[in-house]
């Protein structure tokens, strides 16, 4: 009996990589490969890589080259071991990969990997295979679904692209180089998907995008539809129990996005709405295509609908052009909203991008400082958010065990590990916890009901993000 192939995927970045490496192992799982967890015993290696962060690509070299040691290793043992690079910088450096890295057999692209069967079988034939072009057909008609086992072995929440690409040409951002084009998934399509995992035990949601909320897909009788129009239709899965989507443009939060919160329990109260800078001169350099008020407006529309509604975002500093002025309106804009949690960086070029060539660099001295600044305000109104939990009741989704011994550890609508002790019986259920403590960034609590066995409503609401913010960061507000 010929024994499987193991295969073993490395990824970095968002959250459309993790996706996209769940779906490689789908793709492959036809050609006998099943997933190990160490790099040793792998037949094939896959680093799936993002194009987003600072030396993204001197990281994949890097680890090339301690691939190549465990190549040659496995080669002198007398066993074959073929080494792939995938994602958005496979997209962006395919030919400086295969020129750079003679290790690397196989370079695909994030719009691609559906053919990496072909593909290894090529570079098994002619040495190398690469394939970067951005294909006519949908790789998603291609791709088989996940089986049954696999989608249970993955556990209770699952992503489901719905949306890739970007078309808002962002000077900063590769996505539009990397990813394409904004396209949308057919509506029945994604349905089919979320069917498939919520019959084999899935129940949370969370549909991804490179820009999730231009969701723009065909619906029956070829009318399109919105993001908040599929989420009406996904709500009404049987065992579905919550929803999320990510990530959202400023610009593209519309009416029916807005009303579906207002409406579908099964939506949870937590948006990542990236804003980027506070500072309009800053956006506009940026090719943002929103102002702050923009912003804010966007921010009171959820707020309007849904009391209990927080939010995260993405920060960027030091941006070209960068002065004081511009960061402080970055602090009064993270001071006047209040997180739950947020994102920040510094910034760095990527080439290709229209701010690389942008002169009006920011000292390394003056990032380094501004950044401290800003994660010091954002971290202060997390743990404030988080603080605000300790007394309440709130609800949990249930996913796994936890690493202490009869300690099973779930989610708040919020995205915080909440930890009980219980029986592993409650994993995938929705439960009520009264929050006693926190360490840290996880919650630590009881399971509660009311008599009779029926949960005790949840009675969290978000803090103001006056209550956030303690007075003396207040700075630039």
């Amino acid at each position: 009996m010929k024994l499987p192939r193991k295969l073993h995927i490395k990824s970095y970045g968002c959250q459309m990589n993790v996706y996209d490496a769940q779906r490689m192992v789908d793709t492959l799982a036809g050609e006998g490969f099943v997933e190990t967890a160490t790099v040793d015993d792998a037949d094939l290696v896959i680093l799936n890589t993002c194009h987003i962060r600072e030396k993204a690509s001197e990281k994949v070299y890097s680890e090339l080259g301690r691939l190549r040691i465990v190549k040659d290793e496995a080669a002198r043992n007398g066993r074959q071991m073929s080494i792939a690079v995938a994602g958005c910088v496979a997209q962006a450096e395919g030919g400086e990969i295969i020129r750079r890295a003679p290790v690397v057999d196989v370079v695909v692209g994030p719009q691609s990997y559906h053919h990496l069967p072909e593909l290894l079988a090529r570079a098994k034939s002619d040495g190398r295979a690469l394939e970067t072009e951005f294909p006519i057909q949908d790789k998603f008609g291609f791709l088989p679904p996940p089986r049954p086992d696999t989608i249970r072995a993955r556990g209770i929440s699952s992503f489901v692209t719905v949306q890739e690409g970007c078309d808002k040409f962002c000077t900063f951002c590769v996505v539009p180089y990397t990813r394409g084009a904004e396209v949308s998934r057919p509506a029945a399509k994604i349905v089919d998907d979320v069917q498939r995992l919520a019959d084999h035990g899935v129940r949370e949601i969370t549909l991804i995008g490179q820009n999730v909320n231009a969701y723009h897909g065909a619906g029956p009788g070829g009318r399109i539809w919105s993001l908040g129009t599929l989420l009406r239709r996904l709500a009404d899965i049987p065992g579905i129990v919550r929803l999320r989507y990510s990530t959202s443009h400023p610009r593209d939060v519309d009416e029916t996005l807005i009303e579906a919160h207002r409406d579908l329990a099964a939506l949870m109260p937590f948006v990542h709405l990236p804003v980027q800078s506070g500072s309009d001169r800053i956006l506009a350099v940026m090719n943002r295509k929103h102002t702050a008020d923009d912003y804010r407006r966007a921010i009171d529309r959820f707020r309007a609908v849904r009391q209990d509604i927080a939010f995260s975002s993405d920060f960027i500093v030091g941006f070209p052009g960068e002065t004081e002025e511009d960061f402080r309106a970055t602090l009064a804009l993270v001071t006047q909203i209040g997180y739950a949690g947020a994102y920040s960086f510094k910034y760095s070029p990527r080439p290709g991008t229209p701010a690389a060539d942008m002169r009006e660099t920011v000292s390394a001295a003056e990032m380094d400082e501004r950044l401290a600044r800003l994660q010091e305000l954002i971290d202060s109104q997390q743990s404030a958010f988080n603080k605000a939990m300790i007394g309440h009741t709130v609800d949990v989704l249930f996913e796994r065990s936890a690493r202490n011994p009869g300690q099973i550890v779930g989610r708040t609508a919020y995205l915080q590990p909440a930890h009980v002790m219980a029986s592993a019986d409650i994993i995938g259920q929705v439960l009520p916890v009264r929050i006693d403590s926190l360490e840290r960034y996880s919650l630590l609590g009881e399971l509660a009901a009311l008599p009779h066995g029926r949960p005790a409503p949840s009675a969290f609401s978000p803090m103001t993000p006056a209550q956030m913010t303690p007075p003396q960061m207040t700075t630039g507000a």
